[in-house]
């Protein structure tokens, strides 16, 4: 039985866990090769032996994308590996401190905005020529609700976040005609290894997120993968500069 992503090559940034490492796999039961990316080198080469273990084919390629040269280097890798890009899920990014926006840390603002946003832009300056050599591809984003709302106590993610849809829906204009199209997932609370350590950390979260969510309980990463799957395939042809909000109900309200 063919699968519906052979002989395609994809990206994913933040691969080390959670929905980078979730997508990774999902992608790799459908035929595709993934070449993993992540600062933390120990989870991402754990992804790969997942990946491998489930009879998928992947490579780790240690990556800080908040460095030009890391990030130009990463895609000359995929270029010289597999000679193609087909799809790139730009989903590395960190939440940084809670507090309001007086007395937020200007070293944690810093460090959210290079690794949310310019960390999406080296990404993205990078993938999209590979793709424009080869006739196009498809590109995801991982933004966040808090990418079409504001959330007290977290100007920086928020503000990346709102950044990385902007980003999106520029390239998606840019680049429509040549092929290539750009969109953005914004996930609520979803139980990824960031949610789960906040909610360790402080008694009673959890419930009070899943107070606030419609659907009455937390996302999961196999969701999300699933909506990226879905923006990848010929079927989504027609989706471009579009942001998805996977949110159980939140922005209805």
């Amino acid at each position: 039985m063919s699968k519906s992503f052979e002989g395609k090559v994809v990206l994913i940034t933040g691969g080390a866990s959670g929905i980078g490492r979730v997508a990774g796999l999902a992608f790799a039961a459908e035929g595709a090769k993934i070449v993993i990316s992540d600062v933390a080198t120990e989870g991402g080469q754990e992804t790969v032996r997942m990946i491998a273990a489930a009879g998928g084919h992947s490579t780790f390629v240690k990556t800080n994308v908040t460095s030009a040269s890391d990030v130009k280097a990463l895609l000359a890798e995929v270029q010289r590996a597999y000679g193609k890009l087909d799809f790139a899920l730009n989903n590395a990014g960190i939440d940084g401190a809670r507090a309001r926006t007086a007395d937020y840390p200007e070293d944690i603002w810093t460090q959210v905005l290079e690794v949310n946003l310019t960390g999406v832009f080296l990404c993205m300056k990078y993938e999209i020529p590979l793709m424009l050599a080869h006739g196009g591809g498809v590109i995801i984003n991982l933004a966040s609700v808090a990418g079409v709302t504001g959330f007290v106590a977290h100007c920086a993610y928020t503000a990346s976040k709102h950044g990385v849809i902007g980003l999106t829906k520029t390239a998606a204009l840019e680049y429509a005609k040549a092929g290539i199209r750009v969109n953005a997932i914004c996930p609520c609370y979803t139980r990824t290894p960031m949610v789960e350590r906040m909610v360790r950390t402080e008694p009673g979260l959890e419930a009070r997120l899943q107070g606030r969510i419609p659907l009455g309980r937390l996302g999961t990463p196999e969701e999300i993968a699933a909506a990226a799957m879905y923006l990848c395939t010929d079927t989504a042809s027609f989706i471009t500069g579009h942001s998805l909000v996977m949110d159980g109900g939140i922005m209805a309200e």
